[in-house]
């Protein structure tokens, strides 16, 4: 399959019902989204929130006009690294219907510009353990798994 023209662009509310579709539609994700909930509030806080503050960003994957793709990009400073910048990326998503046509490699590579361009020394992101799939992507990206990630759940969701 020929993958198609991507744009790039940050996501907006007319959005957002169609990134929790993209975000629902895996395993994991379907157990934790509320794609067919009429009230996206929860939601569009989070979009405002992530547009409010200048180092985050939902980035969106157009393809003739439709959204086909998505991650989220945060930008944190630190002390370590001589008190450099490194970019987060989660929440990566790509249509179903055009998954293995190469958009999520352009995705990706859109995000590890934007962290260059902004100064990173790196970047970093996790992935589910139960996505061996998605682990084979991210090292054929160059990410190494060089550490352990853990997680603490506070509240409402499984990731």
């Amino acid at each position: 399959m020929a993958a198609p023209a991507l744009t790039f662009r940050h996501a907006t509310p007319a959005d957002v019902r169609i990134l929790v579709g993209l975000l629902a539609n895996d395993v994991l994700g379907s157990l934790r989204e509320a794609p067919h909930e009429e009230d996206l509030t929860s939601y569009l806080r989070a979009l405002e929130a992530i547009d409010a503050d200048p180092n985050h960003l939902l980035l969106v994957a157009e393809a003739e006009g439709d959204v086909v793709g998505m991650l989220q990009l945060s930008f944190i400073p630190h002390l370590t690294y001589v008190g450099g910048w490194r970019a987060q990326i989660e929440g990566v998503r790509i249509a179903e219907h055009l998954r293995a046509a190469g958009l999520g490699r352009r995705l990706l590579e859109e995000a590890i510009s934007r962290a260059r361009a902004r100064g990173c020394h790196l970047v970093q992101l996790t992935t589910d353990r139960r996505r061996p799939d998605a682990l084979r992507f991210y090292e054929s990206l160059g990410f190494e798994a060089t550490h352990h990630g853990m997680k603490l759940h506070l509240g409402r969701g499984t990731d």
